[in-house]
Protein backbone atom coordinates (compact mmCIF):
# COMPACT_ATOMS: atom_id res chain seq x y z
CA UNK A 1 0.00 0.00 0.00
CA UNK A 2 1.06 3.45 -1.38
CA UNK A 3 1.56 6.28 1.64
CA UNK A 4 2.27 9.71 1.45
CA UNK A 5 5.76 10.63 2.76
CA UNK A 6 7.28 14.31 3.77
CA UNK A 7 10.64 14.71 2.17
CA UNK A 8 12.83 17.85 1.71
CA UNK A 9 11.82 19.98 -1.73
CA UNK A 10 14.76 19.29 -3.78
CA UNK A 11 15.60 21.64 -6.22
CA UNK A 12 18.56 21.40 -9.12
CA UNK A 13 20.15 24.50 -10.71
CA UNK A 14 21.50 23.94 -14.29
CA UNK A 15 23.89 25.69 -16.35
CA UNK A 16 27.68 26.45 -17.32
CA UNK A 17 28.35 26.60 -13.85
CA UNK A 18 32.02 26.36 -12.33
CA UNK A 19 33.33 26.60 -15.76
CA UNK A 20 35.40 29.96 -15.43
CA UNK A 21 32.84 32.32 -16.48
CA UNK A 22 32.30 35.05 -13.08
CA UNK A 23 29.08 36.23 -14.48
CA UNK A 24 27.60 32.59 -14.64
CA UNK A 25 28.78 31.50 -10.96
CA UNK A 26 27.33 35.22 -10.10
CA UNK A 27 23.81 34.64 -11.20
CA UNK A 28 24.28 30.88 -9.31
CA UNK A 29 25.29 32.72 -6.37
CA UNK A 30 22.40 34.88 -6.17
CA UNK A 31 20.02 32.07 -6.54
CA UNK A 32 21.92 29.99 -4.39
CA UNK A 33 21.72 32.81 -1.49
CA UNK A 34 17.69 33.40 -2.10
CA UNK A 35 16.90 29.88 -2.11
CA UNK A 36 18.90 29.38 1.31
CA UNK A 37 17.04 32.60 2.90
CA UNK A 38 13.71 31.44 1.21
CA UNK A 39 13.57 27.57 1.44
CA UNK A 40 16.12 26.55 4.13
CA UNK A 41 14.87 22.99 4.01
CA UNK A 42 15.50 22.54 0.49
CA UNK A 43 17.93 19.88 -0.82
CA UNK A 44 19.81 22.13 -3.20
CA UNK A 45 22.57 20.26 -6.38
CA UNK A 46 24.10 21.28 -9.67
CA UNK A 47 24.25 20.16 -13.06
CA UNK A 48 27.01 22.28 -14.44
CA UNK A 49 29.91 22.95 -16.36
CA UNK A 50 32.34 22.58 -13.37
CA UNK A 51 31.07 20.53 -11.04
CA UNK A 52 34.49 20.10 -9.15
CA UNK A 53 34.86 24.17 -8.56
CA UNK A 54 30.51 24.51 -7.75
CA UNK A 55 30.97 21.91 -5.33
CA UNK A 56 33.82 23.33 -3.49
CA UNK A 57 32.87 27.19 -3.73
CA UNK A 58 29.39 27.11 -2.91
CA UNK A 59 29.11 23.64 -1.15
CA UNK A 60 26.33 21.95 -2.85
CA UNK A 61 26.80 18.42 -4.46
CA UNK A 62 27.30 18.90 -8.17
CA UNK A 63 27.26 16.31 -11.54
CA UNK A 64 29.20 17.13 -14.26
CA UNK A 65 26.87 18.82 -17.28
CA UNK A 66 28.34 16.49 -20.28
CA UNK A 67 29.48 12.59 -20.37
CA UNK A 68 32.55 13.21 -22.71
CA UNK A 69 34.72 15.48 -20.81
CA UNK A 70 36.53 16.93 -24.31
CA UNK A 71 32.99 18.32 -24.72
CA UNK A 72 34.36 22.10 -25.52
CA UNK A 73 37.07 21.14 -27.44
CA UNK A 74 37.36 20.82 -31.04
CA UNK A 75 37.46 17.09 -32.67
CA UNK A 76 39.79 16.88 -35.04
CA UNK A 77 40.70 13.00 -34.82
CA UNK A 78 37.81 10.07 -35.87
CA UNK A 79 38.40 8.93 -32.15
CA UNK A 80 37.22 12.13 -30.65
CA UNK A 81 34.39 12.67 -33.21
CA UNK A 82 33.23 9.27 -32.34
CA UNK A 83 33.28 9.54 -28.06
CA UNK A 84 31.22 13.30 -28.76
CA UNK A 85 28.69 11.50 -30.54
CA UNK A 86 28.49 8.93 -28.10
CA UNK A 87 27.90 11.12 -25.40
CA UNK A 88 24.74 13.43 -27.04
CA UNK A 89 23.18 9.71 -26.71
CA UNK A 90 24.91 8.95 -23.14
CA UNK A 91 23.78 12.32 -22.41
CA UNK A 92 19.79 12.03 -23.06
CA UNK A 93 20.01 9.32 -20.25
CA UNK A 94 21.68 11.02 -17.92
CA UNK A 95 19.97 14.61 -18.01
CA UNK A 96 16.47 12.08 -17.69
CA UNK A 97 17.69 10.54 -14.51
CA UNK A 98 19.24 13.88 -13.05
CA UNK A 99 15.76 15.76 -14.04
CA UNK A 100 13.33 13.35 -12.59
CA UNK A 101 14.70 13.21 -8.58
CA UNK A 102 13.78 16.92 -8.56
CA UNK A 103 10.63 19.09 -7.82
CA UNK A 104 12.19 22.22 -9.72
CA UNK A 105 14.96 22.77 -12.11
CA UNK A 106 16.50 26.63 -12.16
CA UNK A 107 18.48 28.28 -15.18
CA UNK A 108 19.62 30.80 -12.91
CA UNK A 109 20.61 34.02 -15.27
CA UNK A 110 23.26 34.18 -17.57
CA UNK A 111 22.84 34.43 -21.67
CA UNK A 112 21.98 30.85 -22.36
CA UNK A 113 19.58 31.89 -25.32
CA UNK A 114 21.86 33.99 -26.97
CA UNK A 115 24.66 33.57 -29.31
CA UNK A 116 26.85 36.58 -29.38
CA UNK A 117 29.89 34.63 -28.64
CA UNK A 118 30.80 31.67 -30.90
CA UNK A 119 29.16 28.43 -30.28
CA UNK A 120 28.15 25.29 -31.65
CA UNK A 121 24.27 23.85 -31.67
CA UNK A 122 25.45 20.38 -30.30
CA UNK A 123 27.32 22.26 -27.03
CA UNK A 124 25.14 24.11 -24.66
CA UNK A 125 21.81 24.01 -26.67
CA UNK A 126 21.63 20.35 -27.23
CA UNK A 127 21.88 20.41 -23.32
CA UNK A 128 19.65 23.36 -22.87
CA UNK A 129 16.83 21.58 -24.92
CA UNK A 130 17.66 17.75 -22.79
CA UNK A 131 16.85 19.68 -20.01
CA UNK A 132 13.90 21.08 -20.97
CA UNK A 133 12.34 18.11 -22.68
CA UNK A 134 13.12 15.96 -19.91
CA UNK A 135 11.56 18.82 -17.46
CA UNK A 136 8.37 17.92 -19.61
CA UNK A 137 8.01 14.23 -20.04
CA UNK A 138 8.48 13.63 -16.21
CA UNK A 139 6.70 16.90 -15.27
CA UNK A 140 9.60 18.77 -13.52
CA UNK A 141 9.11 22.35 -13.69
CA UNK A 142 12.04 24.02 -15.69
CA UNK A 143 13.22 27.66 -15.36
CA UNK A 144 14.69 30.01 -17.37
CA UNK A 145 14.87 32.85 -14.63
CA UNK A 146 16.24 36.23 -15.55
CA UNK A 147 17.84 35.01 -18.80
CA UNK A 148 19.62 36.90 -21.87
CA UNK A 149 18.66 36.49 -25.13
CA UNK A 150 19.19 37.46 -28.79
CA UNK A 151 18.63 36.92 -32.52
CA UNK A 152 20.22 33.52 -33.27
CA UNK A 153 21.72 33.14 -37.06
CA UNK A 154 23.01 29.67 -37.12
CA UNK A 155 19.72 27.38 -38.26
CA UNK A 156 20.46 24.54 -36.15
CA UNK A 157 21.07 26.52 -33.25
CA UNK A 158 17.98 28.70 -33.37
CA UNK A 159 15.57 25.49 -33.63
CA UNK A 160 17.28 24.07 -29.84
CA UNK A 161 16.95 27.53 -28.44
CA UNK A 162 13.60 27.64 -29.62
CA UNK A 163 12.08 24.27 -28.41
CA UNK A 164 14.16 24.60 -25.10
CA UNK A 165 12.20 27.86 -24.68
CA UNK A 166 8.87 26.47 -25.61
CA UNK A 167 9.07 23.53 -23.15
CA UNK A 168 9.87 25.26 -20.44
CA UNK A 169 7.95 25.67 -17.80
CA UNK A 170 8.66 29.28 -16.39
CA UNK A 171 10.73 32.09 -18.32
CA UNK A 172 11.97 35.18 -17.38
CA UNK A 173 14.07 37.73 -19.30
CA UNK A 174 16.52 40.25 -17.59
CA UNK A 175 15.98 43.03 -20.61
CA UNK A 176 13.02 43.73 -23.22
CA UNK A 177 14.72 42.86 -25.93
CA UNK A 178 15.80 39.42 -24.85
CA UNK A 179 11.66 39.23 -24.52
CA UNK A 180 11.38 40.61 -28.08
CA UNK A 181 14.28 38.09 -29.48
CA UNK A 182 12.42 35.32 -28.35
CA UNK A 183 9.00 36.66 -29.73
CA UNK A 184 10.56 37.16 -33.18
CA UNK A 185 11.98 33.56 -32.83
CA UNK A 186 7.91 32.54 -32.81
CA UNK A 187 7.90 31.97 -28.85
CA UNK A 188 4.63 32.86 -27.03
CA UNK A 189 5.87 35.43 -24.47
CA UNK A 190 2.50 36.62 -23.57
CA UNK A 191 3.11 35.38 -19.81
CA UNK A 192 6.44 36.06 -19.70
CA UNK A 193 7.85 38.66 -17.47
CA UNK A 194 11.30 41.05 -17.96
CA UNK A 195 12.91 41.78 -14.32
CA UNK A 196 16.64 42.31 -14.03
CA UNK A 197 19.94 40.51 -14.20
CA UNK A 198 20.27 38.19 -10.85
CA UNK A 199 23.80 39.97 -10.34
CA UNK A 200 21.96 43.10 -9.30
CA UNK A 201 20.88 40.76 -6.20
CA UNK A 202 23.99 40.08 -4.94
CA UNK A 203 25.35 42.68 -1.92
CA UNK A 204 27.26 45.81 -3.44
CA UNK A 205 30.57 46.00 -2.04
CA UNK A 206 31.98 49.10 -0.59
CA UNK A 207 34.05 51.82 -1.87
CA UNK A 208 37.19 53.40 -2.15
CA UNK A 209 37.79 54.03 1.82
CA UNK A 210 40.77 55.94 1.02
CA UNK A 211 39.38 59.67 1.82
CA UNK A 212 41.15 61.58 -0.94
CA UNK A 213 43.37 59.02 -2.36
CA UNK A 214 42.60 58.55 -6.45
CA UNK A 215 41.91 55.23 -7.17
CA UNK A 216 42.86 53.34 -10.74
CA UNK A 217 40.92 52.98 -13.49
CA UNK A 218 40.04 49.14 -14.39
CA UNK A 219 39.53 48.27 -17.65
CA UNK A 220 37.94 44.94 -18.42
CA UNK A 221 39.27 43.21 -21.06
CA UNK A 222 37.80 40.34 -23.01
CA UNK A 223 38.97 37.22 -25.40
CA UNK A 224 36.33 39.04 -28.15
CA UNK A 225 36.07 37.31 -31.33
CA UNK A 226 33.05 38.56 -32.50
CA UNK A 227 29.74 36.66 -32.36
CA UNK A 228 28.64 33.30 -33.59
CA UNK A 229 27.81 34.47 -36.90
CA UNK A 230 31.26 36.24 -37.75
CA UNK A 231 33.76 33.38 -37.69
CA UNK A 232 34.75 34.29 -40.83
CA UNK A 233 36.47 37.78 -39.35
CA UNK A 234 36.90 36.76 -36.02
CA UNK A 235 40.80 37.04 -36.33
CA UNK A 236 40.58 40.60 -37.55
CA UNK A 237 37.59 41.95 -35.25
CA UNK A 238 40.02 40.50 -32.26
CA UNK A 239 43.14 42.14 -33.80
CA UNK A 240 41.13 45.44 -34.00
CA UNK A 241 39.70 45.45 -30.43
CA UNK A 242 43.23 44.57 -28.63
CA UNK A 243 44.88 47.33 -30.71
CA UNK A 244 41.84 49.76 -30.00
CA UNK A 245 41.74 48.95 -26.18
CA UNK A 246 45.84 48.28 -26.00
CA UNK A 247 46.04 52.33 -27.34
CA UNK A 248 43.75 53.44 -24.98
CA UNK A 249 45.48 51.68 -22.11
CA UNK A 250 48.42 53.15 -23.24
CA UNK A 251 46.67 56.77 -23.57
CA UNK A 252 46.22 56.46 -19.79
CA UNK A 253 49.49 55.33 -18.36
CA UNK A 254 51.60 58.55 -20.62
CA UNK A 255 48.53 60.77 -18.38
CA UNK A 256 50.11 59.01 -15.57
CA UNK A 257 46.80 56.91 -14.54
CA UNK A 258 47.36 53.79 -12.97
CA UNK A 259 45.38 50.81 -14.93
CA UNK A 260 43.91 47.32 -13.22
CA UNK A 261 42.46 44.86 -15.96
CA UNK A 262 39.92 42.70 -15.35
CA UNK A 263 38.91 39.74 -17.03
CA UNK A 264 35.35 37.46 -16.69
CA UNK A 265 36.46 34.72 -17.95
CA UNK A 266 39.57 32.47 -18.30
CA UNK A 267 39.89 32.79 -21.32
CA UNK A 268 40.29 36.65 -21.36
CA UNK A 269 43.59 36.16 -19.03
CA UNK A 270 45.72 36.27 -22.17
CA UNK A 271 44.33 38.91 -23.57
CA UNK A 272 45.48 40.84 -20.41
CA UNK A 273 48.90 39.75 -20.73
CA UNK A 274 49.24 41.24 -24.39
CA UNK A 275 48.05 43.98 -22.99
CA UNK A 276 50.75 43.92 -19.74
CA UNK A 277 53.37 43.10 -22.48
CA UNK A 278 52.69 45.80 -25.07
CA UNK A 279 52.26 48.59 -22.64
CA UNK A 280 55.35 47.64 -20.18
CA UNK A 281 54.21 49.74 -17.07
CA UNK A 282 54.40 49.42 -13.77
CA UNK A 283 51.52 51.25 -14.02
CA UNK A 284 49.30 48.40 -15.49
CA UNK A 285 48.58 45.54 -13.46
CA UNK A 286 46.60 42.73 -13.91
CA UNK A 287 43.57 41.99 -10.79
CA UNK A 288 43.47 38.37 -9.90
CA UNK A 289 39.81 38.20 -9.00
CA UNK A 290 38.53 34.81 -8.98
CA UNK A 291 35.00 35.58 -8.13
CA UNK A 292 32.23 37.90 -9.34
CA UNK A 293 32.55 39.47 -5.52
CA UNK A 294 36.05 40.03 -6.25
CA UNK A 295 35.56 41.89 -9.61
CA UNK A 296 32.76 43.89 -7.71
CA UNK A 297 35.45 45.22 -4.98
CA UNK A 298 38.03 45.70 -7.60
CA UNK A 299 35.19 48.22 -9.32
CA UNK A 300 34.36 49.69 -6.11
CA UNK A 301 37.56 50.94 -5.43
CA UNK A 302 38.23 52.17 -8.98
CA UNK A 303 37.57 55.95 -10.10
CA UNK A 304 35.82 54.80 -13.27
CA UNK A 305 35.64 51.62 -15.32
CA UNK A 306 35.78 50.69 -18.88
CA UNK A 307 34.89 46.97 -19.88
CA UNK A 308 34.24 44.77 -22.41
CA UNK A 309 32.31 42.24 -20.49
CA UNK A 310 28.84 42.67 -19.99
CA UNK A 311 29.28 41.09 -16.22
CA UNK A 312 32.12 43.47 -15.96
CA UNK A 313 29.97 46.28 -16.39
CA UNK A 314 27.01 44.78 -14.74
CA UNK A 315 29.43 44.73 -11.39
CA UNK A 316 30.77 48.41 -11.76
CA UNK A 317 27.47 49.42 -12.08
CA UNK A 318 26.39 47.91 -8.80
CA UNK A 319 28.78 48.73 -7.33
CA UNK A 320 28.09 52.87 -8.60
CA UNK A 321 31.12 53.46 -9.99
CA UNK A 322 31.04 55.79 -13.32
CA UNK A 323 31.11 53.24 -16.13
CA UNK A 324 31.94 53.15 -20.16
CA UNK A 325 31.07 50.38 -21.58
CA UNK A 326 33.12 48.80 -24.45
CA UNK A 327 29.73 46.75 -26.17
CA UNK A 328 30.76 43.95 -28.06
CA UNK A 329 26.34 43.44 -27.72
CA UNK A 330 23.19 45.45 -28.10
CA UNK A 331 22.45 43.68 -24.17
CA UNK A 332 24.91 45.93 -22.80
CA UNK A 333 23.36 49.04 -24.51
CA UNK A 334 20.18 48.58 -23.10
CA UNK A 335 21.85 47.89 -19.75
CA UNK A 336 23.46 51.29 -19.93
CA UNK A 337 20.23 52.92 -21.22
CA UNK A 338 18.44 51.11 -18.16
CA UNK A 339 20.82 52.43 -15.83
CA UNK A 340 20.98 55.82 -17.25
CA UNK A 341 24.00 55.69 -18.42
CA UNK A 342 23.37 55.37 -22.79
CA UNK A 343 25.51 57.82 -23.64
CA UNK A 344 28.76 56.12 -22.08
CA UNK A 345 28.58 53.07 -24.78
CA UNK A 346 31.52 52.27 -27.00
CA UNK A 347 31.51 49.71 -30.09
CA UNK A 348 33.50 47.02 -29.12
CA UNK A 349 34.13 46.43 -33.07
CA UNK A 350 35.51 49.43 -33.84
CA UNK A 351 37.83 50.08 -30.62
CA UNK A 352 38.46 53.58 -31.26
CA UNK A 353 40.86 54.50 -29.04
CA UNK A 354 40.76 58.17 -29.37
CA UNK A 355 37.02 58.35 -29.56
CA UNK A 356 36.92 55.92 -26.52
CA UNK A 357 39.03 58.53 -24.77
CA UNK A 358 36.85 61.55 -25.57
CA UNK A 359 34.00 59.56 -24.00
CA UNK A 360 36.33 58.18 -20.83
CA UNK A 361 37.09 61.98 -20.19
CA UNK A 362 33.18 63.12 -20.28
CA UNK A 363 32.25 60.10 -18.24
CA UNK A 364 35.02 61.20 -15.60
CA UNK A 365 33.83 65.09 -16.04
CA UNK A 366 30.03 64.19 -14.67
CA UNK A 367 31.15 61.85 -12.42
CA UNK A 368 29.81 63.08 -9.53
CA UNK A 369 26.22 63.53 -11.19
CA UNK A 370 26.69 60.21 -12.76
CA UNK A 371 27.17 58.05 -9.20
CA UNK A 372 23.64 60.19 -7.98
CA UNK A 373 22.01 58.22 -11.06
CA UNK A 374 23.30 55.03 -10.25
CA UNK A 375 22.44 55.24 -6.65
CA UNK A 376 18.71 55.49 -7.64
CA UNK A 377 18.80 53.50 -10.72
CA UNK A 378 20.42 50.64 -8.64
CA UNK A 379 17.28 50.71 -5.99
CA UNK A 380 15.10 50.25 -8.75
CA UNK A 381 16.63 47.48 -9.77
CA UNK A 382 17.02 45.48 -6.80
CA UNK A 383 13.51 46.35 -6.51
CA UNK A 384 13.16 44.38 -9.38
CA UNK A 385 15.03 41.54 -9.12
CA UNK A 386 13.08 40.54 -5.47
CA UNK A 387 9.98 40.39 -7.37
CA UNK A 388 11.54 38.17 -10.05
CA UNK A 389 12.17 35.95 -6.74
CA UNK A 390 8.34 36.25 -5.42
CA UNK A 391 7.35 35.69 -8.68
CA UNK A 392 9.79 32.49 -9.05
CA UNK A 393 8.41 31.09 -6.14
CA UNK A 394 4.66 31.62 -6.72
CA UNK A 395 4.93 29.78 -10.08
CA UNK A 396 6.98 26.92 -8.93
CA UNK A 397 6.09 26.13 -5.43
CA UNK A 398 2.69 27.63 -5.01
CA UNK A 399 1.90 25.27 -1.99
CA UNK A 400 5.47 24.65 -0.98
CA UNK A 401 6.76 25.66 2.60
CA UNK A 402 10.40 24.58 3.58
CA UNK A 403 9.32 21.26 2.85
CA UNK A 404 7.33 19.62 0.07
CA UNK A 405 4.92 16.45 0.12
CA UNK A 406 5.54 14.36 -2.96
CA UNK A 407 3.86 11.98 -5.25
CA UNK A 408 3.45 9.08 -3.70
CA UNK A 409 5.71 6.16 -2.82
CA UNK A 410 5.73 2.80 -2.38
Amino acid sequence: MNSMREKPLSIGVFGLLGAGNSGNDGSLEAVLDHLRAARPGAVVDAMCGGPEIVATRYGIPATRLNWYRGEYRTASRASAIAAKGFGKLVDVVRTAAWVRRHDAVIVPGTGVLETTLPLRPWGFPYSLFLLCAMGRLFRTPVALVSVGAGPIGNRPTRILTRWSTRLAAYRSYRDTQSRDAMRAMGVNTARDEVYADLVFALPAPAGNESAGMPGPVCVGVMDFHGSNDERDRAEEIHRRYLDGTTRFVRALVEEGRPVRLLTGDELDRPVAASIVDAVASPLVTVAEAASLADLMKETACADSVVATRYHNIVCALKAGTPTLALSYSAKSDVLMAEMGMGTYCHPAREADADRLLEQFRELERNAARVRRTLVQRNLAVARRVEQQFTDLAAALFPAAGPTHALRETP
